[in-house]
């Protein structure tokens, strides 16, 4: 039975007891992003450099320039972030996530050995090191986007939990659990624990240059094996959700039928067709509501374009930057591993501290404020690499043209500290932790129960706009211009943030009028038991969702049943069965006629006369009269006659 959460207003909402079974799909992504980030982290340098001689040179081996290496690098991304789309559609139409995450993690251990085996010397000197190389990128790209689109999804889905519950801390405390806030953490559980793992390129890198690359190759063949290992280890443990193979046709039709109907997806409802066009569509009007949120969420997403192409100019132009100032020995490429160490610090600062003292005073961030916070942060960030650079391009001794005036020798730098740069890559990582994990939680929330990995693959998708956005950047992105350029990127950020803000507010405000619904479930009894019973005619809604005209059956939304929550579009129906003698109710397989009754009537409740609507003239096939069924009997026996009127 499930409480109106009126009575437990007071209580403040906590996020739910993660089961453990979730924290081990974690470690999953934890394995496979220490392979991931170990694994390209060395890229650069093998594609670019020769083999060295001598161990004061750069550890190389391809020997390609700096333009063919970035070149073969920009590929590979583009790749990452367009694969996942396919193997999207892969999972929630023909394998289902489990299956999908199975296949990409094959792909990535073939990719890694490939990687490996071509790197050793004897294969470097048999001309093996280019073709591997590519072979290892394919599989990587297909196989590391494929598991970026579905993994978040699936760690998501071993949270069964839908009906928010009272329970008891240990300060004897009692609070109300939140799946909102429960999801939202996952995800940012996820997130933290993927930047741990992308630590593994201090590892990889120190062997690169003491050791060799097959050793550092062979290093994140083994962290990708373990991965694999886990998730056949819990193949009969984890949870799996059914996937659907007739969705993605369906969610098809709904789209076109719209885009017939003057771009209007409410024109896509079952009712609307058989009402203006005398058509029977395959579809139900729930999936039509899911796919509108779904769109809604995609249209969020959109405003990561412009995020991107700032966080994108920590792997060029900012590492350009820091090679512009004094590094006292520390590598100028090391100083973006300060965003994944930020990512680790402020991830459990903001959900173990800010978050909890913000619920002890009932606020709770909806997830477009929270973007917007995010926004702003990146905004600050491309606003203090402008300071940065004119700090640069006030110091001496080449000012506005670090390391290129003739008259200093040795292409020395600007007399200025690098380590002014790292609040950049802090103040990103701030962005992140508030931004992209809410983007991953709203792609996961408003999708369709059965296209979860497809709206997830959105995302990387505005990933790889937004990098190929940045990437014709660089064009402009040159001595003496780079105040103007990231005062530029600023600016943009800055109008995207306010525009986003206008636009999307609404929804906060729509979130928050969704909570007043949240049911608390007390348990169930026979008195609950007894009390969902005489409440079937409270909450009617008579607004036709659907109408089977062969069974002579009309679906009506349900909106108020405390089964879930609102923000998860999981609605659920009774259903009106109208035939040529009467009219009743049909609950839990118990169907209420004329004649049929409740316990007792329903305090302030007067039983709406169950006659469709004028506005709906649905001609319904006549059908005999049956006979009542063995549980009507039961119930008739057991309860006062309430008759409702036909």
């Amino acid at each position: 039975m499930s409480l109106s959460s009126n009575s437990s207003d007071h209580l403040r909402r906590v996020r739910d007891d993660i089961p453990v079974r979730l924290w081990i799909v974690a470690s999953i992504s934890f394995w496979e992003k220490a392979a991931f980030w170990g694994l390209t982290a060395p890229w650069q340098n093998y594609m670019q450099h020769p083999a060295r001689l001598t161990h004061e040179e750069t550890p190389g081996a391809l020997g390609l320039g700096q333009v063919k290496a970035t070149r073969i690098y920009c590929a590979f991304y583009i790749a990452y972030y367009v694969s996942p789309i396919l193997f999207a559609v892969l999972s929630d139409s023909r394998l289902g996530r489990y299956r999908t995450l199975f296949v990409c993690l094959i792909l990535f251990n073939l990719g890694c050995a490939a990687m490996t085996f071509s790197s050793l010397p004897s294969s470097l000197a048999a001309g093996w090191g280019l073709p591997g190389l590519i072979i290892a990128m394919i599989c990587v790209a297909l196989g590391g986007g494929g598991f970026e689109s579905n993994m978040a999804a699936f760690l998501a889905d071993q949270y069964a939990e839908t009906d928010p519950r009272i329970k008891v801390l240990s300060s004897g405390e009692e609070v109300v659990t939140d799946r909102v806030l429960t999801i939202e953490y996952i995800y940012s559980l996820n997130y933290w624990l993927g930047n741990v793992g992308s630590l593994s390129w201090f590892a990889v890198v120190a062997l690169e240059e003491h050791v060799s690359f097959a050793a550092a190759y062979g290093l994140c063949l083994g962290f990708v094996f373990i991965s694999l290992l886990t998730l056949l280890a819990g193949r009969g443990y984890f949870l799996r959700v059914p996937h659907e193979s007739k969705i993605f046709t369906q969610a098809s039709q709904i789209l076109l039928c719209a885009c017939r109907s003057g771009f209007r997806l409410t024109r896509t409802e079952p009712e609307y067709q058989l009402e203006h066009h005398r058509k029977v569509v395959p579809w139900s009007g729930q999936l039509v509501h899911e796919l509108r949120r779904a769109l809604q969420g995609c249209r969020v997403l959109l405003a990561f374009i412009v995020f991107y192409i700032c966080f994108d100019q920590m792997q060029n132009n900012l590492i350009s930057q820091s090679a512009q100032m004094e590094t006292s020995g520390t590598p100028n490429d090391m100083l973006p591993a300060m965003n994944q160490v930020g990512c680790i610090l402020f991830t459990p600062l903001i959900h173990h501290i800010i978050y909890p003292l913000l619920h002890k005073r009932h606020v709770y961030l909806k997830p477009i404020t929270r973007i917007t916070i995010g926004f702003g942060f990146v905004v600050s960030s491309m606003a203090y690499a402008a300071i940065v650079q004119n700090v640069i391009y006030s110091s001496g001794p080449c000012y506005d043209h670090p390391r290129a005036c003739s008259s200093v020798a040795n292409r020395e730098p600007n007399l200025v500290n690098v380590w002014i740069q790292a609040p950049v890559f802090f103040l990103i990582a701030m962005g992140e932790v508030w931004a992209y994990v809410t983007a991953l939680e709203i792609a996961y929330n408003h999708a369709p129960r059965n296209m979860k990995s497809m709206i997830q693959a959105i995302f990387p998708l505005m990933a790889g706009i937004g990098s190929a956005s940045a990437m014709g950047l660089t064009t402009f992105a040159h001595d003496p211009n780079l105040v103007i350029f990231y005062a530029l990127l600023a600016g943009g950020m800055a109008v995207t943030t306010v525009v986003f803000w206008l636009v999307f507010r609404k929804h906060d405000r729509n979130d928050a009028g969704d909570k007043s619904d949240a049911h608390v479930d007390i348990g169930d009894t026979p008195s609950t038991r007894r009390s969902e019973r005489t409440s079937m005619i409270a909450d009617f809604i008579p607004e036709p969702e659907h109408v089977d005209m062969e069974l002579g059956l009309i679906s009506l939304p349900y909106a108020n049943s405390g089964l879930v929550s609102p923000e998860q579009s999981n609605l659920t129906s009774k259903t009106l069965v109208s035939q040529k003698h009467g009219i009743g109710v049909e609950v839990n397989g118990s169907h209420f006629g004329p004649g049929a009754s409740t316990d007792e009537p329903v305090p302030g409740q007067q039983a709406p006369a169950l006659v469709p609507e004028a506005a709906h003239p649905i001609q319904l096939p006549p059908s005999p009269p049956r006979s009542p069924s063995k549980s009507t009997r039961k119930l008739q026996k057991r309860q006062p006659r309430f008759s409702m009127v036909s």
